[in-house]
């Protein structure tokens, strides 16, 4: 059996003043629950990170720091998006914790699968993931669609959980190897199975989100598909060689038809054939131009070698951030 680690929770925070006075209680309620039962020591926190919001979160998190030592806070100097955010807490918390686990601020992953987590922790494993036991309260088109979207991405060659989104428990050591991983455009999800170590799961229901409304749109979730193909695979071009291969034969088949054709004076003056064949090879062009694009210009960035994030402020000193 391990040692009783230091556990920090990082929760990624953006416009969610309205519910982080009803969440953070619970998150707090839950970290004593585990320091009395001793599962966690007295050193544990709950490190928030605002993401840039342009509500009053930071003043929130401020507020509650003040309240209750065991709140921290960090704001990022703009918005970068979820999984910069969550990551920027993780690279703050691994060298003063023994693990971390990350869950969204808006109450809807059960905290309770928390105690499963580090129980998990304590039997050996280096990375707990979270996944939820069924998505009955999703929409149709939701589950169809995140249904079809972690098979694609496991026929791409990602290796993903099913259903597990950002609610996991990861060790300092994981952490470490995680900040190895230099490359500005990030995936999580398929990041962290990168990583190897000895895994496990746990399985939870989801809940209704407790106040404000989900900043994750149709077109921020399809925003976020397209990172995580296009991070974790090259399957794509792969398809795109393919595609152009096949193409290119059918069109060399069509011209010997053609020549044929002519010489046997079966020819006919027509537009509608020699467009429709114009329209298929254009549109197949343009698709493959654009996914090379989406790759072009996430090499760009990354030659760049831009900060990932950059921290404008704490509520903690370097001297007692590790407390």
């Amino acid at each position: 059996m391990r040692k009783i680690p230091v556990l920090y929770i990082v929760i990624p925070c953006y416009n969610e003043e309205e519910v982080l006075p009803k969440t953070a209680p619970m998150f707090l309620r839950k970290l004593s629950d585990l320091t009395q039962k001793g599962r966690i020591r007295e050193e544990s926190r709950v490190l928030f990170v605002d993401d840039g919001s342009k509500d009053g979160t930071w003043q929130v998190i401020c507020g509650l720091a003040k309240q209750d030592r065991h709140f921290l806070g960090m704001s990022l100097s703009r918005n970068r998006g979820h999984q910069h955010a969550l990551l920027a807490g993780l690279m703050e918390a691994k060298d003063m914790c023994d693990i971390t686990i990350s869950i969204d601020c808006d109450g809807q992953d059960d905290i309770n699968a928390m105690d499963d987590m580090v129980e998990k922790y304590l039997e050996g494993f280096e990375v707990v993931y979270g996944v939820r036991s069924s998505r009955r309260k999703d929409s149709v088109f939701k589950r169809t669609t995140a249904k079809c979207f972690y098979r694609l991405l496991r026929w791409m060659g990602a290796e993903v959980v099913d259903n597990h989104a950002d609610y996991r428990l990861i060790s300092a050591r994981v952490m470490r190897e995680l900040a190895e991983f230099k490359e500005v455009n990030i995936y999580l999800r398929g990041m962290v199975p990168l990583a190897g170590f000895k895994s496990t799961t746990v399985y939870y229901e989801r809940m209704e989100r407790l106040a404000g409304k989900s900043h994750y749109p149709l077109g921020r979730m399809i925003s976020l598909a397209l990172d995580g193909i296009t991070s974790l695979s090259i399957k794509p071009i792969r398809m795109i060689a393919a595609a152009g291969m096949v193409v290119s034969f059918l069109s060399f088949l069509m011209i010997i038809w053609i020549v044929a054709q002519f010489f046997a004076g079966q020819t006919v003056h027509g537009w509608a054939s020699t467009c429709a064949i114009i329209c298929f090879v254009c549109g197949i062009q343009l698709i493959c131009t654009g996914v090379i694009g989406e790759y072009v210009g996430k090499i760009y960035l990354e030659t760049k070698a831009r900060p990932r994030y950059i921290v404008s402020g704490r509520t903690y000193g370097e001297e007692d951030g590790g407390e």
